[in-house]
C-alpha cells in the first residue's frame, strides 16, 4: 500500500503532510505508559508485515494489519504507523520520504475508523467478538486501498485504470487481514483479555 515517490502532486503532497502531522499529534498526546508497550509491539509487527509486499502498479500489496491496529491503539495508529513507514522509507526505500505523510494518512485513518466503528463489538465476547475483529481487518484494507485509489486519481486521471486495479488486487488480502486479525483478537481475548481492555466472556 505504498504510494511511490514521483507520482503525487504537490498539493495532494501537503495534505496529506498536514493530516498526517494532526493525527500523529493527537496520537502522541493520548499516548501514556499504559500504551507504551502495546504501541512499540504494534510499530515492530507493523514494520515487519509490511516489508513483504508484492508491486501493483504505482503501489504495492502487503499486510497491514490496520485493523489490528487501530483497535488496540485508537488515535496512537497514527505516530506507530508513521514510524514503521519512516523506518521502512530510511532503510528499504519503500514508498519514501516526500510521500510519507499520505502513505501514513491512508493506512491510519482506515486503522482509526475500526477503533470507533468496531471496538465497541469486541466487548461481546463469542461469534459477535470474532465478526467484529475480521470485520476490522477486512475494512481497514478496504479502506485504504479506496484512499489510495482516490489519492491517485486526484493526482493524475491518467492513474484511474491503476487506481480501480489497486482496488482489485487488494480484495484476497481484505480477507486475508480479516482471518489474521480475529484469530489474533480471539487469542488475546482468551489469554491476556487486560490487554486488550475489554471484558473476558
Amino acid at each position: 500500500m505504498h504510494i511511490s515517490e514521483g507520482i503525487l502532486t504537490i498539493p495532494l503532497l501537503a495534505s496529506g503532510a498536514a493530516l498526517t502531522a494532526i493525527g500523529t499529534s493527537i496520537g502522541l498526546k493520548e499516548l501514556d505508559y499504559e500504551k507504551t508497550m502495546p504501541v512499540s509491539l504494534l510499530t515492530a509487527t507493523f514494520f515487519i508485515a509490511t516489508l513483504i509486499h508484492v508491486p501493483v502498479g504505482p503501489g504495492s500489496v502487503h499486510l497491514v494489519l490496520g485493523g489490528l491496529m487501530g483497535v488496540l491503539l485508537g488515535w496512537a495508529c497514527f505516530p506507530a504507523i508513521l514510524t514503521g513507514l519512516f523506518l521502512q522509507a530510511l532503510l528499504f526505500q519503500y514508498g519514501g520520504l516526500l510521500v510519507l505523510g499520505v502513505n501514513t494518512f491512508n493506512m491510519a485513518v482506515p486503522a482509526l475508523c475500526c477503533y470507533y466503528l468496531v471496538r465497541p463489538w469486541l466487548q461481546e465476547g463469542g461469534k459477535k467478538q470474532a465478526i467484529a475483529a475480521f470485520a476490522g481487518g477486512f475494512c481497514s484494507v478496504l479502506l485504504s486501498s479506496i484512499l489510495i485509489a482516490a489519492t491517485l486519481s486526484f493526482s493524475d486521471a491518467g492513474f484511474l485504470r491503476a487506481a480501480q486495479a489497486t482496488v482489485v488486487f487488494h480484495i484476497p488480502m481484505m480477507f486475508i487481514e480479516g482471518i489474521i486479525t480475529m484469530f489474533i483478537i480471539s487469542f488475546l481475548a482468551k489469554v491476556q483479555p487486560e490487554f486488550l481492555h475489554i471484558t473476558e466472556k
